[in-house]
């Protein structure tokens, strides 16, 4: 692949923005493509609230477990 380095640098820059949901600056986004990203952050942020109630859950469960001895 005859790819210069700049390039490839600035690929692998702007994959890592994306990744980290920042807009990129040269191209335009389309109102599909906002809440596209919104939607994703929300699912981001559910999954996490899920992860500490299944953990606060656990932890509740094993309380009353050694209370219940």
């Amino acid at each position: 692949m005859d790819v210069g380095l700049s390039t490839m640098t600035r690929w692998v820059k702007q994959l890592r923005d994306e990744r980290q949901g920042k807009i990129p600056k040269a191209f335009p986004i389309t109102p599909e493509q906002i809440e596209i990203r919104e939607l994703k952050k929300k699912i981001q942020r559910i999954e996490m609230e899920n992860d500490i109630l299944k953990k606060a859950t656990a932890l509740l469960m094993s309380d009353s477990l050694n209370n219940s001895r």
